[in-house]
C-alpha cells in the first residue's frame, strides 16, 4: 500500500508541476500577445527529444476570421538562415567544404577583394560583402521584370565592400546568398533540393517548403505590421495593414522558409539526435562563434544569430523578421519555437521567460529577461536603481551593450517609446565609454522631442568617436534648419 499511495502521490505531484509550466506560458502568451496585439502565435515546446507542448492562439487571417492550427504555416524570414548553416555544416562535414577555405575555391570570377572572403566569415556576416537588398526593391522585394540573378550578380561584384573583411560584424543578405551558390555548385542541385533531400525528408517535416508571397502555400498565414497613416486630421499609428513581401527564387537561403513550430520542434529533434549531422563534433562546431581578425569571438555562431554562451543555461538561436523565434538550450535538453504573423512582435524578447516556466533558472541566467520580467513590475524608470541592486546581488548579471540597444530599438518601433528611452538611458549608465550608445540615445531624444538633450548626447558620441559622420550630420541638420 505504501508503494501506491507513494506513486499516487508522485503522480499527483507531477500533474501539479505541469499545471503550473502550463499556467505560467498561457498568461505570458497572453499578455504579450495583448501588449503587442498579435494577431495569431503558435508555440512548441521541445523537452528530452520530444515535443512537450504544441499549442496555437489567435487568428491566422483577419480579414477572414479564420483561427490558427497547428498545421497553420507561418514565414520564417530570416531564421531560414539556421537551415542554410546546417547545410553548410553537412558540406562540411562531408567532407566537400572547408570552412577556412576562401569562397574562390568554389566560385570563379569573384572580384580581388572577395576572393580571401572565407566560407566562415560568410556564416558569421564579418565578410564586409555589400548588402544585395539594395539592388531589390526596399518594400517589396521585387527585382523586377528586366533583372535576372546574372544582372544583380554582375551589379552586385562592382560595388566597394562595406567594411575590411574580418574587422566587423554586419548583418546582411549577401552572405547568405553567396553560400546558397557554393551549396548548388557542390551538390550539382539546387539548394532547394538539397534542403529537402538532406533535412526535410530527414526529419519528416510536414509543412516545410520555400515560398513568399506570390506563392500558393496551404494553410499560410498572412503577414501584417501596423502602420501609420494620415486620417486627413492626425496620423494615426494603429492601422494593421497586409505585408506583401518577395523573396527572390536565388536569394531564399537567406529567407525564403516556411513552416510550423511543430516542424522546426521535430527537426531541432533530429538535429540533435543524429539524423541530420553524422557527428556530434559538427553540432558543437556550427553552435561555436568564429572569430574575426584580432581573435576575438563573433557575435553569431555559425548560422545562428542568437549565442547566449553563458555561464549556465547557453542558449543558441535565431530570429526573423522581427516575428518569429527559435531557442535551443543544449545543456537543458529545451528548445522554444514562437512564430506569429506580426512583423515588430519581437518574440524573442519573452521566449526565455517561456523556458523560464521549465526550468526557472533561465529567468535569473538571462540579465535582459530578467530586467524586463521585474521593470514590467516596478516601472522602466526605475531600471538603473534596479540594475545597481542586482548587480550587487548577482554577479553575473551583466546586461550587453548591443543586446540593450537592439531590445530598445525594437521597443520603439512597436511604440513603446518611453520604455524605451529608459533603456537608452541605462545603456549610457551602463556603459558610458560607447559612442554608439551616445548616439543612439540622441537620436531617440530628438525623436521624443527633447532636442537640448539629444545635442548634448550626440556631441558626446562624437567626442569619443571623431569619425561618427552619422552624428556630425544630424548636428549640421540641426544647426542648419
Amino acid at each position: 500500500m505504501k508503494i501506491y499511495f507513494l506513486l499516487m502521490s508522485l503522480m499527483v505531484s507531477l500533474s501539479s508541476f505541469a499545471q503550473s509550466i502550463n499556467a505560467g506560458v498561457e498568461e505570458i502568451i497572453n499578455r504579450e500577445m495583448k501588449i503587442r496585439r498579435i494577431p495569431g502565435l503558435q508555440l512548441a515546446v521541445v523537452q528530452n527529444g520530444k515535443i512537450v507542448s504544441n499549442k496555437s492562439y489567435g487568428l491566422s487571417n483577419v480579414q477572414d476570421h479564420i483561427p490558427v492550427n497547428n498545421t497553420t504555416v507561418f514565414p520564417l524570414n530570416s531564421n531560414t538562415k539556421i537551415f542554410t548553416g546546417v547545410a553548410v555544416m553537412q558540406l562540411v562535414e562531408q567532407g566537400k567544404m572547408n570552412l577556412n577555405a576562401p569562397i574562390s575555391t568554389y566560385l570563379n570570377d569573384l572580384p580581388a577583394e572577395w576572393q580571401k572572403i572565407t566560407v566562415d566569415q560568410l556564416l558569421t556576416h564579418i565578410s564586409g560583402l555589400p548588402d544585395i537588398l539594395q539592388l531589390f526593391d526596399p518594400v517589396t522585394g521585387n527585382v523586377g521584370p528586366l533583372k535576372t540573378e546574372h544582372v544583380i550578380w554582375e551589379k552586385l561584384k562592382t560595388i566597394p565592400l562595406d567594411s575590411k573583411t574580418g574587422e566587423q560584424f554586419s548583418y546582411n543578405q549577401t552572405n547568405y546568398y553567396v553560400l546558397g551558390k557554393i551549396i548548388d555548385k557542390l551538390t550539382h542541385q539546387s539548394f532547394v533540393n538539397f534542403f529537402e533531400e538532406k533535412q526535410f525528408k530527414a526529419a519528416h517535416l510536414k509543412n516545410t517548403l520555400f515560398g513568399d508571397s506570390r506563392d500558393v502555400i496551404p494553410h499560410y498565414a498572412p503577414s501584417y505590421s501596423y502602420r501609420s497613416f494620415f486620417d486627413g486630421k492626425k496620423v494615426n499609428e494603429d492601422r494593421l495593414t497586409n505585408n506583401y513581401y518577395e523573396f527572390p527564387d536565388f536569394s531564399r537561403t537567406s529567407g525564403g522558409l516556411n513552416s510550423t513550430a511543430e516542424d522546426i520542434g521535430n527537426w531541432l529533434i533530429a538535429l540533435q539526435k543524429g539524423k541530420i549531422f553524422r557527428n556530434s563534433s559538427t553540432l558543437d562546431l556550427m553552435w561555436s562563434p568564429g572569430t574575426f581578425n584580432n581573435g576575438t569571438p563573433t557575435n553569431w555562431v555559425r548560422g545562428w544569430g542568437i549565442a547566449k554562451l553563458r555561464k549556465s543555461h547557453k542558449a543558441i538561436g535565431m530570429s526573423g523578421g522581427n516575428r518569429s523565434a527559435v531557442l535551443v538550450y543544449p545543456d537543458d535538453n529545451l528548445s522554444v519555437i514562437v512564430l506569429t504573423n506580426l512583423g515588430g512582435s519581437s518574440p524573442e524578447d519573452f521566449i526565455e521567460e517561456i523556458a523560464g516556466c521549465y526550468i526557472p533558472g533561465i529567468i535569473k541566467a538571462d540579465p535582459l529577461t530578467n530586467l524586463r520580467k521585474n521593470l514590467q513590475k516596478i516601472g522602466y524608470g526605475n531600471a538603473i536603481d534596479f540594475v545597481k541592486k542586482e548587480k550587487k546581488a548577482n554577479p553575473d548579471f551583466n546586461p550587453q551593450e548591443v543586446e540593450l540597444n537592439n531590445w530598445a530599438y525594437r521597443m520603439m518601433t512597436t511604440n513603446h517609446k518611453k520604455e524605451a528611452l529608459e533603456i537608452f538611458k541605462l545603456n549610457v549608465y551602463l556603459f558610458p565609454d560607447s559612442w554608439n550608445v551616445y548616439d543612439s540615445y540622441g537620436e531617440v531624444l530628438l525623436k521624443t522631442g527633447n532636442k537640448n538633450k539629444g545635442i548634448e548626447m550626440y556631441k558626446k558620441s562624437i567626442e569619443l568617436n571623431p569619425d561618427n559622420e552619422n552624428g556630425k550630420k544630424i548636428l549640421d541638420q540641426i544647426k542648419n534648419n
